[in-house]
């Protein structure tokens, strides 16, 4: 396949396939994890999931009782179900602060990049730094407890690849990391002076100086690090994309919801002020304006967190009635919107990232509306054969491509997505391509 975010494993790897002789220990570092929810906590419940089935026993060391923004136990019971031991540690962050609230409310973009910037400008690498002692406390009170042969650490945030280096240090153990976004280039981190970025840089280059391997989850993310750390070579850095587990949709389809009189285009996930639906919103006004009476046809549904800005941005823009929200659900619930849907749409505007949903989107078999630049997202696109991709901010390309959609709607001739090209992003398989690069890694 010539796709960038297909897996791609060095000939030097497949010689390890092979069963292992017994079972090995694996901690996996993730301060993102059930029963938090929203996407960061996905990619690794997954593995973590499936890396039982390959001859690992995992534990993994997460954060305790904090506040979060929305809470997904249909995960964690998913991952106990696998036998996965967790660990959880105290920690000095932020979101300590809220840990008696449970579930707290998303605050307002303006709220959250003044925030952040705050944060950023005084806590490096991230505000995730005071858990960063009580983790690599507990992981040698369990070391010494029982030993284990490997660590992987997912990131961000990126004190999870400080936690995992230090420990590579003191237990003498592999240590493998794992870029769901880029660090130094991710577009969404502030730094505040070129001191900032440069302490960022010099952290990075220390861990992947020390890292025995090195996953990505896209071609974008590799080649950067490439370009700027001349000791890697193409062959330091291994891609295993994001994936979607076909037990989630299998069990969604069991109970399906009852799709509407419309065409819904389905977004799940969540907004932010540089993610927003406003090219969307714009798009169709100029769909209704062009045809009134699509504005019962056509249905815009958002499930997960949809702050009263946007929704008053719709009003302002008079397509408020065409939009639904669900509010946030769990993993599974989403996945059930996400069938009841006729198209999936999403927005991303770093070329470099690759959110997990457009892996799930495939693996409905739904046809797919990418506002979305030139990069990641449209690679993993390429071979589906029922996607739409358009720049993010080109008002009228989005609109053209929601009036063929309608009209492939109303000719019940919408594609469906070429499963073949979406198994490839099966879960089990690439949990199976992370087997293989533990087993080289630790010469199994």
């Amino acid at each position: 396949m010539n796709s960038d975010d297909v897996p791609y494993i060095e000939p030097k790897l497949r010689a390890f396939a092979s069963p292992m002789r017994r079972r090995r220990r694996l901690l996996v570092i993730a301060y993102y994890f059930p029963p938090m929810g929203l996407s960061g906590v996905q990619r690794i419940s997954k593995i973590v999931k499936y890396l039982p089935e390959h001859g690992w026993d995992v534990t993994v060391l997460t954060v305790g009782d904090v506040g979060y923004f929305a809470h997904d136990y249909s995960l964690l019971e998913e991952v106990h179900g696998a036998g996965v031991s967790i660990e959880r540690t105290k920690t000095l962050d932020p979101l300590r602060l809220f840990r008696r609230k449970g579930t707290i409310k998303m605050p307002s973009d303006g709220s959250r990049r003044f925030l952040s910037g705050i944060t950023q400008t005084f806590l490096q690498p991230d505000n995730k730094i005071g858990w960063k002692r009580y983790a690599i406390r507990r992981a040698k009170e369990l070391a010494a407890v029982e030993p284990f042969d490997a660590i992987l650490a997912t990131a961000p945030p990126f004190t999870d690849f400080l936690v995992g280096h230090e420990l590579r240090q003191s237990l003498g153990i592999p240590l493998i990391v794992d870029y769901r976004d880029p660090w130094v280039d991710n577009r969404n981190y502030f730094y505040a002076t070129p001191l900032h970025r440069r302490y960022a840089t010099r952290l990075e280059q220390r861990i992947l100086r020390s890292a025995d391997s090195i996953v990505v989850v896209n071609r974008k993310i590799k080649e950067k690090l490439i370009a700027r750390y001349q000791f890697l070579t193409h062959t330091s850095v291994e891609i295993i994309p994001n994936g979607y587990d076909p037990e989630d949709i299998e069990e969604a389809a069991r109970i399906p919801i009852e799709r509407p009189a419309k065409m819904r285009l389905t977004y799940s996930g969540h907004f932010d002020a540089k993610r927003s639906p406003e090219y969307l919103f714009q798009a169709l006004a100029n769909v209704f304006a062009a045809g009134p009476a699509m504005r019962d046809e056509v249905e815009a549904c958002f499930v997960g967190h949809f702050h009263d800005s946007f929704m008053k941005m719709a009003t302002k823009l008079g397509v408020s009635s065409a939009v639904r929200t669900t509010g946030y659900l769990d993993h599974r619930e989403s996945v059930r919107q996400l069938l009841a849907s006729d198209v999936l749409w999403l927005t991303i505007f770093d070329p470099t990232i690759t959110p997990g949903k457009i892996y799930e989107y495939m693996g409905t078999g739904r046809p797919i509306l990418a506002l979305a630049p030139e990069g990641a997202v449209r690679n993993a696109l390429r071979g589906y054969g029922a996607s739409v991709a358009v720049e993010p901010t080109d008002v009228e390309a989005i609109t053209r491509a929601i009036t063929a959609l309608h009209q492939q709607w109303r000719a019940r001739t919408l594609p469906v997505g070429d499963t073949a090209r979406a198994s490839e992003f099966d879960q089990r398989r690439l949990t199976e391509q992370l087997a293989r690069i533990l087993a080289y890694t630790l010469r199994i």
